[in-house]
């Protein structure tokens, strides 16, 4: 017994230092094919204050004159680098990536944050002052932003408030009106739990109600992340398991240091309370959809976090310069993981040229341009 309890002790003592050995917090130097790094390109941690408290960012670019793209991560609270560290999308190449963490998420979480500022008019002023801050360091008058999933809630209402900061706004995931989505993700698992004989899924999701009127029940939040992802349409299509997929990777992040990595987590519970009830109940396709810069869509397929039909009805209801409509059809929620030499190519080729050579929605009239 004593023997067994000296093992389990030293298992997690190794466990600790292992943590540790792999948490340095700083980010690796960019790296060409051969392995070298790249002179003068650019990979680094900031701290800027933003809105009145220090908020944290990644930066990397292969060189310093790319374009630059603010990235608006997911959750309400959720940071998303470490899909850039388990699913590289190589843009770093092409653009200056910057992987800002929100107020109350990740770097940027902090227990001496003001619960009062907590608030979606104090985020998109945020996101705001970070693109000053940015077009200002790189010398570069208008800049990219994409928003996924939340981070497409707060990016299209930036983009709306702000437009002469934006060469475009690219929404990935983009959520449309959130609550219709829940429904039509809960009549879409049971659906597929019962094409599959699933009983016992069933059972529990017919006992984790979600409706317009009484909104999302604690059973069905509780449950819907793990149906999703054994169903395929959750984060990522190949992505069957939360824990694997996204809580383990991101402990192996060496960009962050272990109170970092805590801190993400912790984060993120706090900072979604804040967010969700109002998020589920506004429908932005009714009253946000006149735009001063081109607009971008990026759409998995099989995306029920964020559905992709009601994606497309919001799109098609907006007014802008240009649009561009792109579903990846191998997708769910994260097409720029999952697919990303499309989504580069989106970006390098329409993005960047204020076109939509490669839309699917090449023959949709309507748009100004």
């Amino acid at each position: 017994m004593l023997i067994a309890l000296f093992s389990i002790v030293a298992l997690l003592v190794a466990g600790i230092v292992w943590l540790f050995a792999i948490s340095p917090g700083r980010p690796v130097p960019l790296r060409d094919r051969q392995g070298h790094t790249i002179p003068g390109s650019l990979s680094e941690r900031v701290t800027v204050h933003i809105g009145g408290i220090p908020q944290g960012m990644i930066i990397q670019s292969a060189h310093p004159g790319n374009p630059v793209l603010l990235f608006l991560h997911g959750g309400p609270g959720m940071v998303e680098f470490f899909m850039e560290k388990q699913y590289p999308t190589g843009l770093a190449q092409h653009f200056a990536m910057v992987w800002w963490e929100q107020r109350g998420a990740g770097m940027s979480f902090s227990t001496d944050i003001p619960p009062e500022t907590m608030t979606l008019a104090q985020m998109i002023a945020d996101t705001i002052e970070v693109a000053d801050y940015l077009r200002d360091r790189f010398d570069q008058d208008r800049i990219l932003l994409l928003g996924h999933s939340w981070g497409a809630y707060l990016g299209i209402q930036v983009a709306a408030a702000a437009p002469e900061r934006f060469l475009a706004y690219i929404g990935m995931a983009q959520i449309t009106h959130q609550l219709r989505s829940e429904v039509m993700a809960r009549d879409h698992l049971l659906a597929f739990y019962r094409a599959r004989d699933d009983a016992g899924m069933v059972r529990r999701l017919e006992a984790a109600p979600v409706s317009m009127e009484e909104g999302t029940s604690d059973a069905w939040m509780r449950l819907r992340d793990r149906a999703m992802h054994e169903a395929g349409v959750g984060h990522m299509r190949g992505m069957n398991s939360v824990i694997k997929g996204i809580f383990l990777p991101m402990w192996q992040v060496r960009d962050y240091t272990v109170a970092e990595k805590v801190n993400i987590w912790r984060g993120k519970v706090w900072s979604r309370p804040f967010f969700w009830d109002a998020l589920l109940r506004d429908d932005l396709s009714a009253r946000l959809t006149e735009f001063e810069l081109p607009i971008y869509f990026l759409t998995g397929q099989h995306d029920y976090t964020a559905n992709a039909d009601l994606s497309r009805a919001y799109f098609d209801l907006i007014d802008a310069p240009v649009k561009g409509f792109y579903l990846f059809e191998r997708s769910a929620h994260s097409p720029l993981f999952e697919e990303p030499e499309r989504a580069k190519a989106i970006l390098l080729n329409d993005v960047l040229g204020g076109i939509k050579a490669l839309a699917d929605d090449r023959c949709i009239t309507g748009t100004r341009g």
